[in-house]
């Protein structure tokens, strides 16, 4: 739009997922290396499947009493679960950032983007079965509008009154990560002032987890018996990934309106990259061109060095391949600089092993965790680490969190279909 570029930030956060149902209870559960992952519900699978092996999952819990809190109950019963957690994310987010659905005055320089990999799944599940008992006119009218991945966004448009650009990216588990590049160059380019950005998935259902755990990407309940030991990215016993719910949501703003305004700025956004693998629908490149051009393009679009990066979140699934080929990726993207042998190296960690996988909301989820690395000075633990690849011989900051001097950060997102996305952080 404009030949000025401006400054982005991030002031405001919201978050639910396993391991909490706000930013500081996530935080601090990452930080002492909790894991978030259970066993599902007695009943989630009927009498005649209680064989089925995958009994694992990243569930939210306990957020009925916040839901109603924000969120009328005229307004639930309208909307997939997915837009529940989106709701009290964003609400969260935009009450940290202290802004309102009348400030700031001009309503079109505020947008709303939120990244969903699936959506309204439960809710297709459900009128499936409305259709086969009683016909086509037991399926409800708010189906679509339900099922949708934009309906996360034009909820909470609606939610704040946010007139500027709104809508899905939808890109597997890069969608979030997506969607917060997306609101970055909206506001630098000089599209918009103020953006509501961030990823939401709730996915914990008999056909989801049926489909992962058919095409072996799941970990198995007779690979582990105990669910918080079941998602261990770059151990060499790791067996699939943990299948999660949850949603995240940051409000990004000009950096001189945040200023003007006295905000609290947790951190700028300086970088980001997407790149296709053009390989394969669900595997990676072998030799990871696209995750190793998406972290140099983004690293160019900060405008910084590989030796300036001190803190890499991982995609870092707990799956045989992604975390071979990411380690294979880092090295080919940072080369010594991510030696744990060098002195200043960058350290990887995998939050993954902690909170599952949540899909379309894993993106914006790690970009906080990122983002709060940065302010807390922290590396966030890759936990189960206890019998670590020979293949993935990076720094991951075993099993427990450590202090150090942070300035720039980078976070990764790979997804089914081929898509490579990387944000890059920098200390303020």
């Amino acid at each position: 739009m404009k030949d000025t570029k401006h400054r982005v930030v991030i002031t405001g956060m919201g978050a639910i997922n396993p391991l909490g149902n706000s930013i500081n209870t996530c935080w601090n559960n990452i930080i002492q290396g909790y894991s978030g992952i259970s066993y599902l519900p007695d009943n989630f699978w009927p009498e005649n499947y209680k064989d089925y092996p995958y009994t694992f999952a990243g569930l939210v819990k306990n957020e009925q009493a916040l839901l109603d809190s924000c969120f009328a109950p005229e307004k639930q019963r309208k909307t997939d679960r997915f837009i529940h957690l989106a709701a009290i994310a964003g609400h969260q987010a935009m009450h940290d950032a202290g802004l309102s659905s009348s400030y700031p005055e001009n309503r079109f320089r505020f947008g709303s983007i939120i990244g969903v990999g699936i959506g309204g799944i439960k809710s297709i599940e459900n009128s499936i079965q409305d259709l086969n008992a009683g016909g086509p006119k037991r399926v409800s009218p708010f189906l679509i509008p339900r099922a949708i991945s934009n309906q996360a966004a034009g909820w909470l448009s609606m939610e704040f009154n946010l007139q500027g650009g709104v809508g899905s990216i939808v890109n597997a588990c890069s969608s979030s990560a997506d969607a917060l590049g997306y609101a970055f160059r909206s506001i630098r380019d000089g599209y918009a002032d103020y953006m509501l950005a961030g990823g939401t998935e709730s996915t914990i259902t008999q056909l989801a987890i049926a489909a992962f755990g058919n095409m072996r990407a799941l970990c198995s309940s007779k690979n582990f018996s105990d669910p918080t030991k079941a998602s261990r990215p770059f151990d060499k016993d790791r067996a699939g990934f943990i299948l999660s719910e949850g949603a995240a949501c940051l409000v990004l703003e000009r950096l001189d309106l945040a200023m003007a305004r006295g905000a609290n700025i947790y951190a700028e956004i300086i970088g980001y990259a997407q790149t296709s693998d053009a390989y394969h629908i669900t595997a990676m490149h072998p030799e990871a061109r696209g995750a190793v051009g998406a972290i140099n393009f983004a690293l160019a679009d900060a405008k910084i060095n590989k030796s300036q990066v001190n803190y890499i979140n991982a995609h870092g699934t707990s799956t045989v391949m992604n975390d071979k080929l990411e380690t294979f990726a880092l090295k080919q993207a940072f080369s010594e600089h991510v030696n744990s042998a060098n002195q200043n190296h960058a350290c990887v960690s995998s939050t993954k092993s902690m909170t599952g996988h949540m899909l379309g909301a894993a993106g914006a989820s790690e970009a906080i965790f990122s983002i709060l690395a940065l302010k807390d000075q922290i590396l966030p633990p890759t936990i189960n680490l206890d019998n670590q690849d020979p293949e993935c011989d990076l720094d991951y900051v075993a099993n427990h969190a450590r202090q150090a001097k942070l300035e720039f950060a980078i976070s990764n997102s790979f997804g089914f279909g081929g898509g490579n996305s990387v944000l890059v952080f920098k200390k303020i």
